[in-house]
């Protein structure tokens, strides 16, 4: 299935990697892992391929109850572009029971993938953890402030999907997201005013619709390129 094209039109979009790339698009990897979902043993053996694509479906198909800790540093130290790190983020590491913690942790490190990966996760269990109070989500909202000045696109841009995913999941952190956005936008940055505006005219369009949830299930490429 490798296709030239297709790996030249991922560069396009900023997947660039150390690893091998084959150029499958992400629909075909969720097709092809269906019947494996859940198979933890297996997810290992394919990350260890090195494979960009092998690595995502590793991400698609594992199980969250039992990925552990020093996996999760484990893999997020491979990840060197926006697709793998959001496939791992965004579906598998926000479900596990050590999501809070790696994201106030990775929040703090200096690489560019390990440093998107905590605001990936926040905006993945923004979306998809039903379990988890709105406190977490609170406590996320200065660490998101603190970060909203690093300039590097794929850092901002993930920064700006976490306040925006945690102000779409109700309207109470609404409130709150947009009262931190206001703050954030004062901010002597270009980074941090964008995000504030990026946050602020997002949060506007869904008060605008009433207080039915707006939140996306999966991020676009706004969030991404």
């Amino acid at each position: 299935m490798r296709n030239e094209r297709n790996i030249e039109g991922m560069r396009r979009f900023g997947i660039v990697t150390r690893h091998e790339q084959l150029g499958i698009g992400v629909s075909d990897l969720r097709r092809i892992g269906r019947p494996y979902r859940r198979d933890h043993a297996l997810a290992l053996e394919l990350w260890q391929t090195k494979v960009i694509e092998a690595m995502v479906l590793a991400a698609v198909i594992d199980d969250p109850p039992q990925v552990t800790d020093r996996q999760m540093d484990r893999w997020v130290r491979d990840c060197d572009n926006w697709g793998l790190t959001d496939a791992l983020c965004f579906g598998l590491f926000d479900r596990t029971p050590y999501a809070e913690g790696k994201a106030h942790a990775w929040s703090a490190r200096r690489e560019e993938f390990v440093k998107r990966s905590a605001f990936a996760l926040m905006a993945g269990m923004a979306v998809h953890r039903e379990d988890v109070g709105d406190d977490v989500f609170r406590r996320f909202l200065p660490v998101i402030a603190r970060e909203a000045t690093d300039e590097r696109n794929f850092v901002k841009k993930a920064v700006s999907w976490a306040l925006r995913q945690i102000g779409k999941r109700k309207a109470k952190l609404r409130a709150a997201a947009t009262a931190e956005a206001k703050r954030i936008a004062q901010f002597d940055s270009r980074s941090a005013r964008w995000i504030a505006r990026d946050a602020l005219r997002e949060f506007a369009r869904g008060k605008n619709g009433g207080d039915r949830e707006f939140r996306s299930r999966r991020p676009g490429h706004r969030d991404r390129d």
